[in-house]
């Protein structure tokens, strides 16, 4: 029996494709197989175009790997801080008050509308808690509304890097924003 670290190729000829994770390990994802023995096994057969029973040749494909495997390797790859078009929410609004909270939904419905994964920090912690947890979170885009954004029509980006780019309309940033996904920045 083969080891595990070798594969488990004992079908018939097989093309893998390997990767090295960020921390140097060796991956094995994609692989096309060719299988000669689960055809004989369940006795699997078609009838060709001269009428006789053939047996068929069986390919096993997964391009992926394991999804889990795959999605592993993503996370390490990127130390969960994914590129904005990855990123499962891509910006996140933080309003200072209570009463910046229309204007935050707003903000979030219309980029929602725009097809940018984003989210409202309702909850009543401080600014600069929710902040960090979006950092934590590693949110690529913060969007920081009190009262100047809220009566101007604007967002104050921050980036997850602690960058801080300052106050922009919101149709800048929304553009920013879909450039970025649409260049895979």
């Amino acid at each position: 029996m083969r080891s595990m670290k070798a594969g488990g190729a004992f079908y018939g000829p097989k093309i893998d494709l390997k990767v090295k994770d960020a921390i140097g390990r060796e991956w094995q994802l994609s692989t096309n197989q060719v299988d000669f023995n689960l055809p004989d096994r369940f006795d699997m057969k078609y009838t060709a175009e001269d009428g006789q029973p053939h047996k068929p040749y069986m390919v096993h494909r997964a391009l992926l790997g394991s999804m889990e495997r795959f999605f592993g390797i993503l996370i390490e790859h990127y130390g969960g801080a994914f590129p904005v078009w990855l990123s499962p929410i891509q910006a996140t609004a933080i309003p200072i008050a209570d009463r910046h909270l229309d204007y935050a939904q707003e903000v979030v419905d219309k980029l929602k509308a725009a097809g940018i994964r984003a989210e409202l920090d309702s909850r009543s912690e401080r600014m600069n808690a929710k902040i960090r947890d979006a950092q934590k979170q590693k949110v690529p885009y913060m969007l920081i509304i009190g009262d100047q954004e809220m009566e101007s029509g604007q967002v104050a980006l921050r980036l997850r890097s602690g960058e801080n780019p300052g106050p922009m309309p919101l149709d800048d940033f929304l553009a920013k924003a879909k450039q970025d996904i649409a260049d895979k920045v």
